[in-house]
């Protein structure tokens, strides 16, 4: 645990700035000022989601790592890439609507493209079919980025290409969640992408919220999803 000279109460209180309701560009100020301490903080959390989501890519991904393209949405300061560097992929590209976040991530020369990009509210900058796989991390929960991105993310993937996505479990993010999922199944339903992967995570990270902490534990749950885009069988792609 990285000692940044902060109290996990102090990084309960940043967390919960982050999730507060307030402008866009409010949200994107106050992550570019958090990012080059983001990661000693998240760290205090204990936050497990950037390991255990390239572990579950990783998992349903077993052959040629090197050589497939991975698009990380809000890639933040490049956590989720290193991650999935340890498990054998090397081509990335970047996207995050926060330039201070992007900065960070550049220094780690992890990324052979990185983007500054609004998440949810243009499209992704991308061509349609491009990578074979998509990983978002952190970013679907309520406050954040809106489910409306999940069409974008499918669209950016190649015909059997994967989509990897996690969010939080806690109270404060069921609602959002159950959105989440139902989008999910909206798009598995019209043959957009079949499921491949949902993982439960019962320490997902410390809670950030006094009113979530259980009696035997500070942590909240989260899970993991991962779909496989189907091809058009118009096109094939």
């Amino acid at each position: 645990m990285a000692d940044c000279g902060r109290g996990l109460q102090q990084v309960r209180n940043i967390i919960a700035a982050a999730h507060k309701d307030c402008s866009v560009l409010e949200k994107l100020q106050f992550y570019d000022q958090w990012a080059t301490q983001y990661e000693e903080d998240v760290s205090i959390l204990d936050y497990k989601a950037p390991h255990l989501a390239a572990l579950a890519l990783a998992s349903v991904c077993p052959l040629n790592r090197e050589s497939k393209l991975v698009l990380d949405v809000a890639c933040g300061t490049g956590r989720a890439a290193e991650e999935l560097k340890r498990c054998g992929f090397t081509l990335f590209h970047g996207l995050d609507g926060s330039a201070g976040m992007l900065e960070v991530a550049k220094k780690k020369t992890l990324y052979q493209d990185l983007k500054h990009g609004m998440l949810g509210h243009e499209q992704l900058p991308y061509d349609s079919d491009k990578y074979d796989a998509v990983i978002i991390v952190g970013a679907l929960s309520d406050g954040q980025v809106p489910v409306s991105l999940l069409p974008e993310l499918l669209r950016v993937s190649k015909a059997g290409g994967l989509v990897c996505m996690t969010t939080r479990s806690n109270t404060s993010n069921l609602k959002y969640k159950a959105d989440l999922e139902e989008e999910m199944s909206s798009l598995q339903s019209k043959g957009f992408w079949e499921q491949v992967l949902v993982q439960e995570v019962e320490q997902w990270e410390k809670a950030t919220s006094e009113k979530e902490i259980a009696k035997e534990s500070d942590y909240i749950s989260g899970v993991i999803y991962i779909y496989r885009k189907i091809p058009d069988p118009s096109t094939g792609s």
